[in-house]
């Protein structure tokens, strides 16, 4: 009979969910909370808020990728080209 005991005892920021393999489908929604509450604290004027929302979010994944896709340039193709 299994004991239900390590599910009860789950404890959030001592053991973490393992999506280690999948971190990357966390990307969209973690902008988007990010960009939800950025707008709604910097916005005057509500009227176009969620189109505000989806730029930024677009913006922040985009730049995240950027980012992600500059330092993979670095580590694998500028660095052992000058540091053989």
């Amino acid at each position: 009979m299994p004991t239900l005991t390590p599910i009860l005892a789950w404890t959030p920021f001592l053991d973490p969910i393992d999506i280690h393999r999948v971190w990357y489908l966390t990307l969209i929604p973690l902008a988007f909370g990010i960009a939800v509450v950025y707008k709604a604290v910097r916005l005057h004027d509500l009227n176009h808020y969620w189109r505000h929302v989806l730029i930024m979010t677009a913006q922040i994944a985009l730049g995240i990728i950027a980012l992600a896709i500059a330092t993979w340039l670095l580590v694998i193709l500028i660095l052992p080209a000058i540091a053989p």
